[in-house]
């Protein structure tokens, strides 16, 4: 089973970013064993985490799953990081340093302990053929996609995450589209309409930080019920 949610982010320039976002759960007949939706108690960061002046979300805005809310319950969510520059890979360290602020994150050393992977790939290029036109539809270029997949461990509903940011990104770019992918593999599974929030759909001249409004989003996610996370039917 697949789901697939585009945004595009307009770059200063003319080059463009997407994100693609991939819903799959394994051959293995689930369905009937799901575990049920329960709320996960929240990480003491956010717990912590108060808006005193009451900015607001987007919380309305943000797509919905099969599973319920994407969220991790296991802390710190890991993260690793495939690149051969150094100099990018300490732009991935940048953000994980400010989301680090908001949710617990570990750099690993190795991909299959990870539960984000983070890579500095190509995106795949979602050329598709269209059985009614009978051509190819080539989309505009995706600079950025992250994508999750669910699967069963130890009887546990889990899910993972992969974010692919293009080669091709200058550095400042580079860093904005990590923040934001960052976003999506914490749960905030959609888009602000606010251009001074780093979830933005479309990407500024003056690239907004983590806001306010951003954070109480990602709180208000991970005050949501889910499915992952918990020990499958019998």
């Amino acid at each position: 089973m697949k789901k697939k949610l585009f945004s595009d982010f307009l770059l200063v320039g003319l080059a463009t970013i997407a994100s693609l976002f991939i819903f799959s759960i394994a051959t293995r007949s689930i369905g009937e064993s799901l575990p049920p939706s329960r709320v996960h108690p929240l990480p003491a960061t956010l717990a912590s985490w108060r808006d005193t002046e009451n900015r607001g979300d987007y919380f309305d805005a943000l797509e919905k799953s099969e599973v319920g809310a994407l969220v991790w319950s296991r802390f710190p969510v890991t993260v690793y990081t495939r690149s051969d520059r150094p100099a990018w890979v300490e732009l991935v360290r940048g953000a994980i340093g400010e989301w680090n602020r908001y949710l617990p994150l570990q750099e690993v050393s190795q991909p299959e302990s990870a539960d984000i992977v983070i890579a500095r790939e190509f995106p795949p290029s979602g050329v598709r053929f269209n059985p009614e036109t009978r051509k190819l539809e080539i989309p505009r270029v995706r600079s950025a996609v992250t994508q999750y997949e669910i699967f069963v461990k130890d009887n546990f509903l889990h899910h993972r995450m992969t974010v692919k940011i293009s080669p091709n990104l200058s550095d400042p770019s580079a860093l904005s589209a990590i923040r934001h992918e960052f976003g999506h593999a914490l749960g905030i599974w959609g888009h602000s309409p606010a251009e001074t929030d780093v979830m933005y759909f479309s990407q500024t001249r003056d690239i907004p930080s983590i806001s306010p409004r951003d954070v109480n989003t990602l709180k208000k996610v991970y005050e949501q019920a889910t499915r992952l996370g918990w020990e499958m039917g019998r």
